[in-house]
C-alpha cells in the first residue's frame, strides 16, 4: 500500500464528484463518453498511478490503483478507466512500456486472435470501449504459445454493441495486422496472474457499485415518508437495510482482501472466493434495492439503475463464478491428498482492521 493512498483516493473522489452527475452518466446511453473527465484524470496521474517511474508512472502500488478504479465505479463515470488502467497494468508486468493513448483490452483464451510472420488475424467479442479507442492490448497464439501484444486499433474493423448497461462491447476483427510490440512466449504462471489482475478490476468496479447502490438505498429510505415518518423507521425496511450493509461489507473485505494478497504475492484462492462469493453479493444488493425503492427505481429518472444495470452486466463479464468454482474444483482434486478442511482455510493473508 501506498503511503501516499488516502491522499490519492481523496483527489480522485472530489473530482468525481464535482463533475460527475446523471446528465453525464446518461451520455453513454446516447453512444457517447465524457472525454473531459478522462482527460482530467489523465492530467493529475490518476492513469498511471501504479505504474513504474522508470516507465513513465507515479510509481504507486496495485492497491493504489484498485481503489481509484472502485471510486469511479462508484460514480458510474462513463470512461473507460478500468479497461484502459488494465490494459497499461498488463504491459507492465510482461515488461512492456505503457502506452499513453487511450487503449483496451481483451483476454479472450480462445485461441480468437492468431500471430503468423509477426501478422495478427482473428476476431474477438465484447472488447470493452473498442470504439472510442485507439490500441488494444490482447493475448494472441502462436506456434511457440502465447503472447501478450499492443495493436494499433486503427488496422481492425469494429462492430458496435453495448452490453447491458450501455457501456461499448465490440467485436475487433484484424486481419494481417502488425502488432506495435508483442511480449515473448508467456508462461502458465504469467497467463494465470493476467487472469488474477482481469479478475481484480472487475472486482473493484463491483464494490463500487455496491457502496453506491447502499448509500442511495439508505438515503431513500431517509427521504422517504409514509404514514407520516421515514420509511428507515419500519422495523421490516430496517431488516433491509440491516441484509444491504452486510453484503456492502462483505464485499469492500473481500475487495480488500483481494487487493492485500496480491501485494503480497500469496493469492492462493483469495481472488476465486472473492468473485464467487461477490456474485452472491450482486443478487442480493440488487434485490433488495429495488424492493425498497419500489416502482421509483425502476424508472430512468432515478440513479439507481445506472448502478444495478452496471452490477448484473459485469456479473456476466471476464473470469466469472463458474470460471473460478471449476478452478477451485480442479485444484481441489489435484490435491486430494490434503483434507478438505486444510485446503479451504489454507492462506497466509491477514488484514489489519
Amino acid at each position: 500500500m501506498s503511503e501516499m493512498k488516502d491522499m490519492i483516493l481523496e483527489v480522485a473522489e472530489r473530482m468525481l464528484k464535482e463533475n460527475v452527475d446523471k446528465e453525464m452518466v446518461d451520455l453513454i446511453e446516447q453512444g457517447k463518453w465524457a472525454k473531459d473527465l478522462w482527460q482530467l484524470l489523465y492530467e493529475n496521474g490518476m492513469t498511471v498511478v501504479a505504474i513504474s517511474e522508470e516507465n513513465g508512472g507515479a510509481g504507486g502500488d496495485l492497491d493504489d490503483l484498485l481503489n481509484i478504479v472502485r471510486v469511479t465505479a462508484k460514480y458510474a463515470a462513463p470512461i473507460p478507466f478500468a479497461e484502459s488502467t488494465l490494459a497499461n497494468t498488463l504491459l507492465d508486468y510482461v515488461e512492456l512500456k505503457p502506452t499513453n493513448r487511450l487503449v483496451t483490452y481483451s483476454t479472450a483464451r480462445d485461441n480468437s486472435f492468431s500471430i503468423d510472420h509477426q501478422l495478427i488475424s482473428g476476431t474477438v467479442a465484447n472488447v470493452p470501449w473498442a470504439r472510442h479507442s485507439e490500441e488494444m492490448v490482447t493475448l494472441v497464439h502462436g506456434n511457440d504459445g502465447d503472447h501478450l501484444a499492443l495493436i494499433d486499433l486503427k488496422q481492425s474493423s469494429i462492430s458496435t454493441s453495448s452490453n447491458l448497461a450501455g457501456e461499448p462491447r465490440d467485436t475487433v476483427t484484424f486481419t494481417k495486422s502488425k502488432p506495435i510490440y508483442i511480449s515473448p512466449p508467456l508462461q502458465p504462471k504469467q497467463i494465470d496472474h493476467i487472469t488474477k489482475l482481469e479478475t481484480a478490476f472487475k472486482l473493484a468496479t463491483i464494490t463500487g457499485a455496491i457502496e453506491k447502490t447502499n448509500d442511495l438505498t439508505v438515503q431513500y429510505t431517509k427521504e422517504r415518508e409514509q404514514f407520516g415518518r421515514p420509511i428507515h423507521r419500519f422495523q421490516l425496511v430496517q431488516q433491509h437495510l440491516v441484509h444491504l450493509a452486510a453484503e456492502t461489507a462483505i464485499t469492500l473485505a473481500a475487495f480488500n482482501n483481494v487487493t492485500a494478497s496480491l501485494l503480497r504475492g500469496n493469492d492462493q484462492h483469495e481472488i476465486a472466493y472473492a468473485r464467487i462469493r461477490v456474485e452472491e453479493a450482486i443478487t442480493q444488493v440488487a434485490t433488495i434495492a429495488h424492493q425498497v425503492h419500489a416502482a421509483i427505481g425502476t424508472t430512468h429518472e432515478h440513479t439507481l439503475h445506472h448502478y444495478t444495470r452496471r452490477l448484473w452486466a459485469w456479473r456476466d463479464e471476464g473470469p466469472t463464478q463458474s470460471y473460478w468454482s471449476e478452478r477451485l474444483v480442479a485444484d481441489l482434486i489435484s490435491n486430494s491428498g490434503e483434507s478438505l478442511w486444510s485446503y479451504l482455510t489454507k492462506s497466509q493473508t491477514t488484514l489489519s482492521i
